[in-house]
């Protein structure tokens, strides 16, 4: 019965506050078809794979769109830029060996919005992991580490994006 009772308030409380989840706001803005384009770095081909795959997954799981192939299908398109990728230290042990990093990711997005209306936006996403002492960053921790940085950037454009879509212009 206590149970009943904390779903139906818990229910009550987010229907009465307007709640509305991020996709709700992003649609809005880049409609159910969005076109995205990563730009391959020729400098560092493998972080451009792994921010398309990343931009890919978040167009499906938290837009909640479909990826097409063909602009002229699109209601949206994104072109993706990798910026910027750095790793700084940011832990010793007691002899002055790294032990810890901060990889950042800075991504420059232009999207084309279901309006044609074109927009850029910079986005920055950073992710702390730890290394063995007085060793290397082993391929596998720095894919894993420009993966999730690049997720947190992702997370702040469709943040920015959400916001947009609860502006007057887009109802």
């Amino acid at each position: 019965m206590k149970i009943g009772w904390f779903f139906l308030v818990f229910v009550l409380f987010f229907n009465g506050c307007g709640y509305k989840p991020t996709y709700i706001y992003t649609k809005k803005v880049l409609g159910d078809d969005i076109y995205v384009d990563v730009d391959i770095s020729l400098k560092d081909p493998q972080n451009s794979v792994l921010i398309t795959d990343a931009v890919n997954e978040a167009v499906i799981s938290k837009f909640r769109s479909n990826l097409v192939r063909d602009k002229k299908r699109a209601s949206a398109q994104l072109y993706i830029s990798l910026k910027k990728v750095k790793f700084k230290p940011i832990q010793y042990d007691k002899n002055g060996y790294v032990i810890a990093y901060k990889t950042y990711v800075s991504l420059k997005t232009r999207y084309i919005d279901k309006k044609n209306k074109s927009k850029t936006i910079t986005t920055s996403g950073n992710y702390d992991f730890s290394i063995e002492a007085n060793s290397i960053i082993s391929d596998n921790k720095r894919f894993e580490a420009i993966k999730f940085a690049a997720l947190k950037a992702i997370d702040e454009l469709i943040s920015k994006i959400s916001i947009k879509g609860r502006s007057y212009d887009y109802k």
